[in-house]
């Protein structure tokens, strides 16, 4: 009896960028504001940061700016319905409910699948792996995927040097099912954590291990505010991010060589000045405006790379890695062909 063989099997389902959306809110903050008299100013920050201005959320929370940061995601992709939401914050709202159903309803995009995650200042290659693996997988066509944050509201008003490195905003992508070769189309990831180093990026207060001990002892205070270890950050953010981004090439099959553009988390100028110069990269290939915005935490990716869209910077056909380091501590990266898309970035 003759059988017949199997067909070919058909070109590999891909996640591929449809659309792109950016908002940070008008008030700007400077550094002679920030600092008031102070004989360490303005010169000082741009030095040792990189940072002149940033943005600040005034009666504006987290799913706010992600709801008007979506809304551009969607108008750029040309929809108005995705299959799921995924709204990445390190500053939600509430511990209880979770921000992204509220993001979903207020969009207009009914009862669809809407959940948070957490993971710092990677949030967003955490929540691109996460998101296309919901699309790869194949349940889902399209996803909203949202990073925001209000990281001023964790910031202590006495501790002016770490409230220099911080803003506020909000990045969205659409992604889209296609195929692996699509320009768009997201390359293997590399995601890591090294949870030895919790305490080097924290926010003591406002958890169960906080809560609990109080309790116990309620003359025992834990701290609201974000605090960290800088120093130790930035030497090993710099070696994370490079090895990262090398694993993501490698796994994509492409020499350090072959890139054109990182898109690197904005956490301070000496660390992407220093990711480009590991990388054997120019500097100017290593996209910046942390000058302008300083670091907005999850939304810091996605916020420049709608900007970077919507001003040309990022065109059809070049090769980008997308990096990011932070809080966990935790690490992600990947790559992509450059696709025709649009971004829609609203207050840059």
């Amino acid at each position: 009896m003759r059988t017949s063989a199997p067909p070919p099997p058909g070109p590999a389902r891909a996640a591929v960028l449809a659309g792109l959306g950016a908002y940070v809110p008008p008030r700007v903050l400077t550094n002679a504001e920030l600092c008031g008299g102070r004989p360490v100013g303005d010169e000082w920050i741009r030095a040792r940061i990189g940072v002149a201005n940033r943005r600040i959320a005034d009666g504006e929370a987290t799913v706010d700016l992600a709801v008007r940061a979506g809304r551009h995601a969607l108008t750029a992709a040309g929809t108005s319905r995705v299959d799921a939401v995924v709204l990445v914050t390190t500053s939600p709202d509430r511990l209880v409910p979770a921000g992204a159903p509220e993001v979903a309803a207020r969009l207009g995009l009914g009862t669809v699948p809407a959940f948070d995650m957490a993971s710092g200042c990677s949030g967003f290659p955490y929540g691109l792996c996460v998101a296309s693996s919901m699309i790869t997988a194949g349940p889902f066509d399209r996803v909203l995927l949202v990073a925001s944050d209000v990281f001023t509201a964790f910031l202590d008003p006495r501790d002016w040097l770490t409230a220099a490195i911080f803003g506020d905003g909000a990045g969205a992508v659409v992604l889209r099912a296609g195929e692996a070769r699509t320009p768009g189309a997201f390359g293997p990831f590399d995601l890591g954590s090294d949870g030895a180093g919790a305490d080097l990026l924290e926010v003591p207060g406002g958890g169960t291990r906080a809560r609990k001990r109080q309790l116990a002892e309620p003359e025992v205070e834990f701290s609201p505010y974000f605090r960290m270890d800088g120093p130790v950050v930035l030497k090993q953010a710099v070696v994370g991010m490079c090895d990262s981004v090398t694993r993501a090439a490698e796994r994509a099959g492409w020499r350090l060589g072959d890139l054109d553009l990182v898109v690197a988390h904005q956490a301070n100028q000496r660390i992407l000045d220093g990711l480009a110069a590991e990388l054997g990269l120019a500097p100017e290939q290593v996209l910046s405006h942390i000058e302008a915005y300083g670091n907005t935490g999850a939304a810091s990716v996605p916020v420049l790379l709608a900007q970077a869209t919507a001003a040309g910077t990022l065109g059809p056909g070049l090769r980008v890695a997308l990096t990011a380091y932070g809080a966990g501590l935790a690490w992600g990266s990947t790559t992509l062909v450059w696709p025709d898309v649009r971004a829609v970035a609203e207050g840059g």
